[in-house]
């Protein structure tokens, strides 16, 4: 291996590079069209002309409507706005629906709300995959359910949620579904238009455009009222100074990405498939969620080593130049393990040895193979280090994970 430490970056669920056409494009907006929207003068009139193209360009990339777009500061805002801006609207409906691999900006809202007394929540079961049963959507919306939220794409396990026919069902029953499409927006083609869904929250630095911007969808016709108090922007839904770079930054991030989409994925899936290769070639490690195509999101792998800590893991690779996640990103301080990977059938010690590599289109085979090397190379010395050794085999390993271990 080279002296010389590589810097390899497969952590693109958490946040990926910003375009430099990107950056470019923002550029102005910092230092010569700085204008506040909301002012009467040139400098603001300008600034808010050039919001509206930005959301008009959203909105075409999106496939919807200009005015159904509320710019928020990411996808955590847009996730808590839409569902307490609902529940607000609609204070008769005491039911709620989710998947129990949501991220915690869903999962914790309506599990507040459960608690408080506001609601009553059904979480519906996934499989070992990740995937929701719609026969299980189909039986657990009644006549007071407020909305049923299921997220795209997962961002720990990659698992992409068929929205087609889950909406479909919730039309079915006039109720309206929530999704967090963050891992799916510049990845995978969608038209709002066309996809049953009534609200959903995007960001744009998952799809290489700056953090700190983000989108909420309303399909025109609903209504979400505002959770706090302010000046009238984003119509009268989403009060403070607009970010006007980061809204330009967001559009051309997005025309971007959709951009040589499908050429893209090509190449990120072939990348995927030579890491997978590496990684379940390596004793004792465990594929989590679905086979990398269609039903997962590109570039998303997630794989437990067992008899060792993810966060060791982590922190060796880290040092050797290699940046990968133990779990998701919002999450991966917590000593909790992972309620995704625990939803889909991982006892907690496995769920604690998880690793999540994610590549993006930036990525090149050179950081594939010195990601792996390094990933053996790690995963060899902790094991050696452990005191827990195989004590037997079986076809699934985790079936036996209680009784699995024997002392040195």
């Amino acid at each position: 291996m080279s002296t010389d430490t590589p810097n390899v970056y497969l952590d693109n669920g958490d946040s990926t590079p910003v375009f430099r056409e990107v950056v470019d494009a923002m550029i102005p907006y910092f230092t010569e069209k700085f204008g506040n929207p909301a002012s009467l003068h040139k400098l603001g009139l300008e600034a808010e002309e050039t919001m509206d193209e930005a959301r008009a360009s959203l909105a075409g990339s999106l496939g919807c409507k200009p005015e159904e777009l509320y710019f928020t500061s990411g996808a955590t805002e847009a996730n808590n706005l839409a569902l307490n801006g609902l529940r607000l609207e609609r204070p008769d409906k005491k039911h709620v629906i989710v998947s129990p691999i949501e991220h915690s900006s869903v999962l914790n809202v309506v599990k507040r709300w459960q608690k408080e007394g506001w609601v009553e929540l059904t979480e519906l079961k996934v499989d070992g995959e990740g995937f929701v049963d719609p026969d299980s959507l189909r039986e657990a919306i009644r006549e007071d359910t407020l909305l049923v939220s299921i997220i795209h794409a997962n961002n720990e396990i990659g698992v992409v949620q068929n929205l087609e026919e889950l909406g479909a069902i919730c039309r079915e029953h006039n109720v309206p579904l929530h999704s967090d499409m963050v891992q799916t927006l510049g990845k995978i083609p969608f038209t709002l238009n066309e996809l049953p869904v009534d609200l959903a929250s995007f960001n744009a630095h998952k799809t290489h455009g700056p953090k700190g911007i983000g989108v909420m969808f309303v399909r025109k016709g609903l209504k979400v009222r505002r959770i706090f108090e302010g000046a009238p922007q984003e119509k009268g839904v989403r009060p403070g100074t607009e970010n006007v770079p980061g809204a330009v930054g967001f559009a051309k991030a997005v025309e971007l990405s959709l951009k040589n989409c499908d050429e893209a994925t090509q190449k990120i899936e072939k990348l995927a498939a030579r890491l997978k290769e590496g990684l379940l070639a390596i004793p004792h490690v465990r594929w989590n969620g679905p086979e990398i195509g269609p039903n997962r999101v590109p570039g998303n792998l997630n794989v437990t080593f067992r008899y060792i800590e993810g966060e060791a893991i982590l922190m060796m690779m880290n040092m050797k130049g290699v940046f990968v996640s133990s779990g998701s990103a919002c999450s991966s301080r917590s000593l909790v393990p992972s309620h995704v990977l625990t939803s889909i059938g991982l006892f907690h010690e496995e769920a604690h040895g998880s690793i999540r590599y994610t590549l993006s289109r930036l990525n090149t085979e050179e950081d594939v193979d010195y990601a792996l090397e390094v990933t053996r190379e790690t995963v060899d010395k902790l094991r050696a280090m452990t005191a827990f050794i195989p004590e037997e085999h079986s076809e699934r390993e985790s079936d036996h994970a209680t009784t699995f271990y024997k002392k040195k």
